[in-house]
């Protein structure tokens, strides 16, 4: 079932739950692996995951379909993370570089990522990045979005967000040259 079929389903009261369901099961995972990579944790990647699909249940009968639905849905996760890490920044009034390590040691003990050396360095590499820019990066070569749709989701031109990715990969290189070992 479409995206189309699947907001038709859910705008009518006998095929809410039903057409919810559907999209829940399609988009789960992805919206799961996409808030995972910016909070490292499952436990909390998989509260957040939850918290996204409820105020989608809450927003999907004005969903107007100007966008995809996926962006959409992924705009509510991405808005769910960044809150939860300037919540998380805030309540443990820690520098960055202490959350930093938190989530790097969290890497470390995670099933993320496969053990090998270099995944595990661009895990870390990814954690000195501002928030944002992690998130442009993740989305641009992860999940190989195009620019026009992180756009979409993330609210920034396609213009800036091009200068995000580029200033990620600068850091991210120069990471892998400090930490050459």
């Amino acid at each position: 079932m479409n995206d189309h079929e699947l907001i038709e389903k859910f705008n009518h009261p006998d095929s809410r739950n039903y057409a919810f369901n559907l999209l829940v099961r399609k988009y789960q995972q992805k919206v799961y692996w996409h808030i995972r990579k910016m909070v490292i944790d499952h436990d909390d990647a998989d509260d957040l995951t939850q918290e996204s699909f409820i105020k989608a249940w809450r927003g999907l009968e004005n969903f107007k379909g100007e966008s995809q639905l996926y962006t959409w849905l992924y705009r509510i996760a991405t808005n769910e993370c960044l809150n939860f890490l300037a919540k998380k920044k805030r309540r443990f009034f820690l520098p960055i570089n202490d959350i930093t390590e938190e989530l790097s040691n969290k890497i470390e003990s995670a099933d993320l990522v496969s053990g090998e050396q270099i995944q595990l360095k661009l895990q870390k590499a990814l954690l000195t990045l501002p928030d944002k820019q992690r998130l442009v990066f993740n989305m641009k070569y992860f999940d190989d979005m195009k620019y026009e749709d992180i756009a979409d989701i993330t609210g920034t031109s396609v213009g800036a967000l091009k200068a995000s990715y580029h200033l990620a990969v600068k850091k991210i290189e120069l990471y892998f040259e400090e930490h050459d070992n």
